[in-house]
């Protein structure tokens, strides 16, 4: 009973950290809509506003390391809860923008660290079977925070400061989410003395070999220094290639940008403002949350290395293939930074070219770290050239729809279908609506794409990460390989539009092909296998292999 329970609360805090996480990034595209009115926020306001949690979380992943190797994964996450609680309440209760923006870089600092102690431990608490299962559970939990956070979106849209509950509901998750982790017990990897407690939590989940390793490890973790990650010794340099090509891949896939020309694809198969932007945004999150669901039982079967090169080959084809028809049925991409609030904005195509209908981190597969970076990106708000690339803004009062809550849930069922009927009659006006056989030919490789990476590097990579490093030094690398994975994500994004001008549209996708091509290169030469392996016989590996 005691190890069942031992399980469940390592599940729940893994699913609830990545809830949480999903949650924060998802929610401000909703909020942003109304605090646009509510404080007058002008362009570059909205763009710092957004841009606020990507500043906490860089500071999480450069400072977080050194306090999770210090002071232990539990306490981290534990501090974690705390901060994300007093960043809620001080944006809960905001009443000017400057509180707005110290709110939102709390929830990302917090958030940011949560994100890296929660893999950490998790994949420390458990028996080498089930480790895989469970730190994926992290990645289910983004996906479902995200769509959550829609429901919430459309549910708060019409209440009168509204912003104020979305914020303020994240503090649910976070108070269970502390009280899990209370009853879980101190991570062995952080005890001196081989603790009772801590005994009868893990001898039942974890094997002989995984208690002897947790036994030795405290002893073996004392002597590694930051510099070590790039020295010879035990083939840290190797695992530090391994942390940093998988993030970085994971990045210049194109992932941050791929979904950004979504609402056209939409648009271009027929469907109409309101009904694309939900679909858009449930139907590729529901999507997501599928896949990744496939990953996570997948995962301690099939292993690692192989889904990780499944997905980058699904993902290299699919970029491919829109690199290809946009050649043939070309898309434009509006770069303005003002709302169309007209009521026929949305018709008016051609004049109006808007960028995404929903979220990007709606589907895009968010590791841990990386989501808050993603573009919030919101219906029929265009991107701007500044930081606006990155996150691209907030959707306009039209694309929340007025229809009832039942037709909402329709088209949920109908994207999860995945019968995407025409909710209306096709763009006429559109230049690409004559193409209709290449644009859904995009619409389906734009869905394999996320499916892809929702089962390869969304949950792998994070995965990896927690499990390549010694105990010793676990947080300051997962940590170290997380910044780069936000510098890439920030580059990716601000580079988008100038890269697009430069070498035009298709190329853009076709160059995002070869770098999938060469990642599969890259994890078939140099990620090992570490399904059902201890963290101790890894470390093994890797510390023999020259």
């Amino acid at each position: 009973g005691r190890a069942l329970l031992v399980l469940l609360l390592s599940a729940t805090v893994s699913l609830l950290g990545g809830l949480i996480f999903g949650y924060e990034l998802g929610i401000i595209s909703g909020a942003l809509l109304q605090l646009q009115t509510d404080f007058h926020l002008s362009c570059f306001k909205q763009e710092v506003l957004v841009s606020a949690v990507l500043i906490g979380a860089l500071l999480a992943s450069l400072v977080g390391g050194i306090l999770i190797d210090r002071h232990g994964r539990r306490r981290a996450i534990l501090v974690s809860n705390l901060v994300l609680l007093v960043g809620s309440l001080i944006l809960t209760l905001a009443r000017s923008f400057t509180v707005l923006v110290i709110g939102r870089m709390t929830v990302g600092f917090a958030t940011s660290l949560s994100s890296m102690a929660c893999c950490i431990y998790v994949s420390e608490m458990v028996a080498a079977h089930q480790r895989g299962l469970l730190v994926s559970l992290y990645e289910v939990g983004i996906t479902v925070g995200i769509l959550l956070s829609y429901a919430l979106n459309y549910v708060f849209a019409d209440v009168d400061e509204g912003w104020r509950y979305m914020f303020g509901l994240a503090i649910a998750p976070t108070v269970m989410q502390f009280l899990s982790i209370l009853f879980l017990p101190v991570n062995p990897v952080k005890l001196s003395s081989w603790d009772s407690d801590c005994q009868k939590g893990l001898i039942p989940l974890q094997d002989t070999e995984d208690r002897a390793a947790a036994k030795r490890e405290p002893y073996q973790e004392k002597h590694y220094s930051f510099l070590d990650l790039f020295r010879a010794r035990d083939n840290m340099r190797r695992r530090t290639l391994v942390g940093l090509g998988l993030v970085l891949f994971q990045q210049f896939t194109g992932q941050p940008n791929v979904l950004g020309y979504a609402s056209k694809i939409f648009h271009s198969v027929g469907f109409q403002s309101n009904s694309s932007a939900i679909l858009a945004s449930v139907g590729l999150g529901a999507i997501k949350v599928v896949a990744t669901l496939v990953a996570m039982a997948l995962v301690d079967k099939a292993g690692r290395r192989v889904l990780l090169m499944a997905g980058c080959v699904v993902m290299a084809i699919s970029v491919t293939t829109i690199g290809l028809t946009s050649r043939m049925a070309p898309l434009a991409m509006a770069r303005d930074c003002k709302a169309a609030t007209g009521p026929n904005a949305s018709l008016s195509l051609s004049q109006h070219l808007q960028t995404p209908v929903f979220p990007q981190s709606a589907v895009s597969p968010v590791p841990p770290a990386s989501a808050a970076v993603k573009s919030q990106a919101g219906p029929g708000f265009a991107a701007t050239r500044g930081l606006m690339k990155v996150f691209a803004s907030t959707p306009s009062e039209e694309v929340v729809p007025s229809s009832s809550l039942s037709q909402k849930r329709d088209l949920v069922g109908q994207s999860k279908k995945g019968a995407l009927e025409s909710t209306g009659p096709p763009l006429a006006a559109a230049p690409w609506a004559q193409h209709t056989v290449l644009n859904w030919i995009t619409l389906l490789s734009m869905m394999a794409f996320v499916s892809a990476f929702s089962i390869g590097f969304g949950p792998m990579t994070w995965l990896v990460l927690s499990e390549i490093y010694p105990a010793g030094i676990r947080g300051r690398a997962f940590a170290f390989c997380n910044s780069f994975n936000w510098a890439g994500n920030l580059l990716i994004s601000l580079s988008f539009l100038d890269l697009i001008d430069a070498i035009g549209f298709s190329w853009m996708f076709l160059l995002y092909g070869l770098m999938g091509v060469m990642a599969v290169i890259f994890i078939y030469l140099f990620v090992p296998e570490t399904k059902g392996q201890s963290l101790e016989e890894i470390d093994q590996q890797f510390s023999r292999k020259r």
